[in-house]
């Protein structure tokens, strides 16, 4: 099936005589008829035991996601920045380090320069232009992973997958690419040598607003025998001596991640987050192409304003990241914006107060026109050399296009612009 097709057919497949849209199973529990079955399940969990760690309905919703991206397994999350969090702790513990692009959304700097340095886990951030000879010179022989965003949220920059697959695997280490900006319908990482992809299904997934979510997928292409992870090919003695490579084959990754990460930490879905998250799944395809349309012409119009001192989005021609864009996202760039107004922070805020159709909101990727100041919230917990690294200066204004008629977005950009003069 293409991809619209998928969006729409692909996860849920109804029996003779079942519901044809896909039920919600507000169940925490199932019921066995012996205690054998569930011993059997604890020894190998081919079924639903516990909501805590999977659900009838979400994992309808997994098999569509992991069939949009190519991979062969998909674990739904919370958060995408519990997604984001797992797709490391699945590979890394304390003592371990891995790399990490520095043009990345504020939040996931935190999480890793922070959150996961408390538990032991170097992050080693990178500036993804960097030619190979000085990427590799961050390898460590603890180094674990790698990790980018394919749009880089908010600096818009496009990386470079096959680059960064080809130096992730020379060290032996697997390549995770969040996806969140792009979705399967513009980029697949998987076919350009991506290993892991994760997403924040709160954003282009959703689509909507209404529920937060994240979503870890396994290419299932990894060699994890190579010497490197022995916590895959070796007996796991918190679960009585399970080895993923052999209980789950090409899905070793998420089998693990679910098995350890998501039995003791608990951060699954519900299966109404679940139901809502398929809603939006179902218009992927076709949302994606209006979002990308409407960025591209509202980009266009911004180029041919004074007060914008730089605009960034991959689809203009003159973009820096254009060559990569037509290379990774031939069908888009999705329907995000950056640019800098001229004179710095003070007018980036005056502009953004004087929007009327546009929200302001700490959100993107929405079917509503949404801003964003990332300086002043999204990134404010960061240096100024930190901001300075992830692409962002104090006037940059993060502009997520919405469905409404382009003309409307435009005409409320002027209006903005007008009223700051």
């Amino acid at each position: 099936m293409r991809d619209e097709t998928k969006c729409v057919r692909s996860g849920y497949k109804p029996k003779n005589g079942e519901p044809g849209v896909m039920p919600i199973v507000q169940s925490t529990t199932y019921v066995f008829d012996t205690a054998e079955e569930i011993g059997d399940l604890f020894n190998f969990p081919n079924a639903h035991m516990y909501s805590r760690f999977s659900n009838p309905t979400v994992d309808c919703v997994e098999k569509k996601i992991a069939d949009l991206e190519g991979g062969v397994a998909a674990m739904c999350t919370s958060s995408g920045q519990m997604a984001s969090m797992m797709s490391i702790l699945n590979l890394c513990k304390a003592g371990d380090s891995f790399i990490a692009a520095s043009a990345i959304y504020g939040g996931t700097v935190n999480l890793f320069a922070v959150s996961l340095q408390k538990l032991g886990i170097e992050c080693i951030f990178i500036d993804q232009e960097a030619d190979e000879e000085e990427i590799n010179a961050k390898f460590k022989p603890n180094t674990k992973a790698v990790f980018g965003e394919t749009l880089a949220n908010p600096a818009l920059s496009v990386f470079d997958i096959e680059k960064f697959a080809k130096i992730a695997h020379a060290h032996g280490v697997p390549l995770i690419i969040d996806n969140t900006f792009a979705t399967p319908v513009l980029c697949k990482p998987f076919e350009f040598g991506a290993d892991v992809v994760v997403h924040s299904t709160t954003k282009y997934m959703d689509g909507h607003a209404l529920q937060g979510g994240g979503v870890i997928v396994d290419g299932g292409r990894f060699d994890w025998s190579n010497g490197k992870f022995p916590e895959f090919t070796e007996p796991d003695e918190s679960y009585h001596g399970f080895v993923y490579t052999e209980k789950f084959g090409p899905a070793a990754y998420i089998g693990k991640a679910r098995m350890q990460l998501m039995r003791d930490y608990g951060a699954y879905p519900s299966a109404f987050a679940g139901f809502l998250l398929n809603l939006g799944l179902e218009t992927l395809a076709v949302r994606m192409e209006r979002y990308s349309d409407n960025a591209l012409k509202v980009a266009k119009y911004l180029k041919t304003k004074d007060q914008i001192e730089n605009v960034r989005y991959p689809g203009l021609c003159d973009d820096k990241y254009h060559a990569l864009a037509e290379k990774y996202l031939p069908k888009g760039c999705s329907g995000v914006i950056s640019f800098d107004v001229k004179g710095g922070r003070d007018k980036a805020a005056a502009l953004m107060n004087a929007f009327k159709l546009a929200c302001r909101e700490v959100h993107v990727a929405d079917i509503r026109t949404c801003v964003l100041h990332p300086a002043s919230m999204t990134h404010r917990q960061l240096t100024d050399e930190q901001l300075v690294a992830a692409g962002i200066n104090a006037g940059m204004v993060r502009f997520s296009c919405g469905l409404e008629n382009v003309d409307d977005i435009i005409e409320d950009i002027e209006q903005a612009l007008d009223a700051i003069k």
